[in-house]
């Protein structure tokens, strides 16, 4: 039985391949994207959203614009790694999939609510629209299976030294959302560096044969040259589709009970995870922390979704056009 969830996103070259993981692959049932500011301004990363789904055909997802700003404080984004548009490197035309107009925290509050089961839901932005979501609805909870996010670190940050960009970007609604008592995964940087989009990775995306397969490539080609040139890695990690991955198997990312906390005060360390590993008793769990990826499975499910999602995309594409 497939797993209802709502991705909330910031498009993003790793986001649009966590909403193809999402869409393509049965054990998920995708409600919903929902968008918000964070790798680019929200008109942006919407736009982003909308053209993913365009060259996957995914047209059965309603796609919804949220905040335009953190709950505290200054709006940044990731031009410096996603580049002007938030999504730099394929080519896309002007998107055939439109967004509604309702705002993203009210359409996850009405599919919530109107869902006969709990909803997982996946952050991979920051975390504005969610505890939005918690702060005008606080009843909600009850209709949340589970918050599986990607943001955080056990280790170093990447937007500072202390401090992963999702958590840095908005520090007081990852606090409310860590502090909400709802069943929470945490996959951060200290996991989705292992999931490395190698040559053999793009090799993969390259034999699928499909347009779709080829946008993969240009984006995690684009995502690779900026990693390098900001951060000395040979190949890009991707991020975003580790927690849907959490949630399609849990065997893929292996976790550990924690105590987190999001420092909100400190001079060089505002937006940083303070996890505890060592489950200190002064110190409640309230999260599952992400320690490792099985990169294999990982990646073979990626590219199972996109070949499915790619090969219907093309059929679409060919399928002969009623006269207007």
């Amino acid at each position: 039985m497939s797993v209802p969830i709502i991705i909330d996103c910031d498009p993003g070259h790793d986001d649009a391949i966590a909403i193809l993981l999402a869409a393509g692959d049965p054990a998920i049932d995708l409600l919903a994207i929902t968008t918000v500011a964070g790798n680019q301004v929200v008109e942006k990363t919407t736009l982003n959203a909308r053209r993913i789904c365009t060259a996957a055909a995914i047209t059965d997802v309603p796609i919804a614009a949220g905040c335009a700003r953190p709950l505290v404080g200054t709006r940044y984004v990731a031009a410096d790694v996603h580049g002007d548009s938030g999504m730099d490197g394929p080519s896309f035309g002007e998107p055939t999939v439109s967004a509604v107009s309702e705002h993203a925290v009210d359409l996850m509050y009405r599919l919530l609510t109107g869902h006969p089961e709990p909803v997982v839901l996946v952050p991979t932005a920051p975390l504005t629209n969610i505890a939005l979501l918690l702060i005008r609805y606080p009843e909600v909870t009850r209709h949340i299976r589970e918050i599986v996010l990607m943001g955080g670190s056990t280790e170093r940050g990447n937007r500072t030294p202390a401090a992963e960009f999702n958590m840095y970007a908005d520090p007081e609604a990852a606090d409310i959302v860590f502090r909400s008592g709802l069943p929470l995964t945490m996959c951060g940087l200290n996991v989705t560096h292992q999931a490395l989009a190698t040559p053999d990775v793009l090799a993969r995306f390259e034999g699928l044969g499909t347009e779709l397969g080829g946008i993969c490539v240009e984006l995690m080609t684009y995502f690779g040259a900026t990693y390098r040139k900001l951060w000395g890695f040979d190949a890009p990690p991707l991020h975003d589709p580790v927690a849907v991955a959490r949630v399609i198997d849990a065997a893929i990312v292996h976790c550990a009970e924690a105590s987190v906390a999001v420092e909100l005060r400190g001079q060089h360390t505002r937006g940083a995870t303070v996890v505890d590993l060592h489950r200190h008793p002064d110190r409640p769990v309230n999260a599952q922390v992400a320690l490792s990826l099985d990169r294999e499975r990982f990646w073979d499910r990626i590219v199972t979704a996109v070949g499915r999602l790619g090969e219907r995309a093309d059929r679409a594409d060919r399928a002969p056009r009623a006269d207007p």
